[in-house]
């Protein structure tokens, strides 16, 4: 199949393919007499394979590793898989904790807010940013007017 087969059947697009491929990501079997870049089946489960372990939030850096595994099974453990996914569990959660503490910030912000139609010349949302006020370290107090 060619790069807009393998495109249409894993739902990336032929410029992300390419970039894979220049990472050694993904790989084709041959080109044909036209040049065209030919996949196979096995090319087309490599590829769903990094696609899915994009979509789950896996580094680049971690599915060259995967992968290398997933191609060397015998050589490593299941423990070194593991131990990738739960970094990447704990990289998530780092996030989430960072995303919980945007979100009461900007519910701090808007709480101290008015709302209305009037003028922003006052407004204690852009005052609160442009004093650069942690809404962690700063009570909510010292945003209202």
């Amino acid at each position: 199949m060619r790069i807009s087969e393998l495109a249409r059947r894993t739902g990336l697009s032929a410029h992300t393919l390419r970039f894979y491929e220049k990472l050694g990501l993904v790989s084709h079997n041959s080109r044909s007499e036209g040049g065209y870049r030919e996949y196979d089946e096995a090319d087309l489960r490599r590829t769903e394979f990094v696609r899915t372990a994009r979509n789950i939030g896996f580094s680049l850096e971690d599915i060259a590793l995967l992968l290398s595994i997933r191609v060397d099974k015998d050589s490593h453990s299941c423990e070194q898989v593991a131990e990738i996914t739960r970094r990447k569990l704990n990289e998530v959660n780092q996030r989430l904790g960072e995303l919980e503490s945007m979100k009461n910030t900007l519910g701090i912000l808007l709480d101290s807010c008015g709302g209305g139609p009037e003028s922003a010349i006052h407004c204690s949302i852009l005052d609160a940013l442009e004093q650069g006020q942690s809404m962690e370290a700063a009570p909510e107090s010292r945003l209202l007017p």
